[in-house]
């Protein structure tokens, strides 16, 4: 089982999820990020004034899935979440070791 970080565009979330539920992955946790990357900050227009921001707003997703659906998860994230300029994100896959589901107490794959 792996667990899939992916931290992605907020404008490109939206393709990201339509993307990741053709392959039936339904479910993952979203979490607003901020960081600080090659872009170096964005500039932020603000009622007809730009400001200069030095982190990044970013979303990251955390998904947990079989190792078989990795590739897909991979390729899907990746496919609609490209706009080919810096900033586009990064995805890290982890090993786990152990899930349990809390309400059932169900292990590994039958709790996610």
């Amino acid at each position: 089982m792996k667990k899939i970080e992916a931290i992605i565009r907020l404008s490109r979330f939206e393709a990201i999820r339509d993307a990741l539920a053709e392959i039936d992955v339904n479910f993952f946790t979203l979490t607003e990020v901020k960081g600080f990357g090659l872009q170096r900050g964005e500039q932020l227009t603000y009622r007809g004034s730009v400001y200069d921001a030095d982190y990044i707003a970013r979303l990251q997703l955390d998904i947990l899935a079989p190792t078989e659906k990795l590739d897909a998860i991979i390729s899907a994230i990746t496919s609609a979440g490209r706009t080919g300029k810096v900033g586009d994100g990064k995805i890290t896959v982890f090993d786990v070791d152990r899930v349990v589901r809390i309400r059932t107490g169900e292990e590994d794959e039958s709790a996610i």
